[in-house]
């Protein structure tokens, strides 16, 4: 069920896409248009028994329309993992998943916003559903490591630079609201980003 609501939020986002499109394009930053958007960083599990960092990835894309000088907004789908990598091993025989600490993935879907304060630097924002699995302990009094999944929500800011109207990088929080029951994995990440326009 919860895959299936992410799946029709995820189309009718973007059927509804040509009444709101628009040919305006602004004159700082870039013109409407899909973009790839993809951060890696720091992630902190922050609720008890689950309480850590670790290595974690988002990658979203999407379109947006220019609404006015400097500022353009449009929907996203995106893809995470916030826990249990151990960017360390890559290169080593060590394993690279951990094994026994918290872990969170799930899917995103919602809107992004951009807004350019002048031609180069931009300042991000991006809320919306986050549909997840995660395995960490219960809150019980004998806490037990288990897998859960639910629906929660995310939201972000960022700060960047766009080196051309196609590409800029940047740095940003994210938080990722996963809580259900006993088991609390809500997540944030703070990571550097890179997005490529078409």
């Amino acid at each position: 069920m919860r895959n299936t609501a992410i799946v029709l939020a995820i189309a009718a986002v973007f059927a509804a896409a040509p009444v709101f499109a628009q040919d305006a394009t602004y004159t700082t930053g870039a013109d409407s248009g899909f973009f790839i958007n993809g951060n890696a960083g720091h992630s902190y599990f922050g609720s008890g028994r689950n309480s850590g960092s670790d290595t974690g990835y988002q990658i979203s894309g999407g379109y947006r329309w220019a609404l006015d000088n400097g500022f353009a907004i449009g929907p996203e789908v995106g893809y995470n993992d916030l826990g249990n990598i151990r960017a360390k091993n890559v290169f080593n025989s060590q394993p690279v998943v951990a094994d026994n600490k918290a872990s969170l993935h799930g899917w995103t879907v919602g809107a992004n916003a951009k807004y350019n304060f002048n031609p180069n630097w931009y300042v991000s924002a991006r809320t919306g559903l986050y549909g997840w699995d995660g395995h960490g302990m219960t809150r019980d009094i004998t806490p037990v490591s288990t897998g859960r999944s639910g629906d929660g929500y995310y939201g972000g800011l960022g700060v960047g630079y766009d080196f051309s109207r196609s590409f800029g990088v940047g740095v940003g929080y994210d938080y990722y609201r996963a809580k259900k029951n006993d088991i609390n994995l809500s997540t944030g990440l703070l990571s550097a980003q890179a997005e490529v326009r078409f």
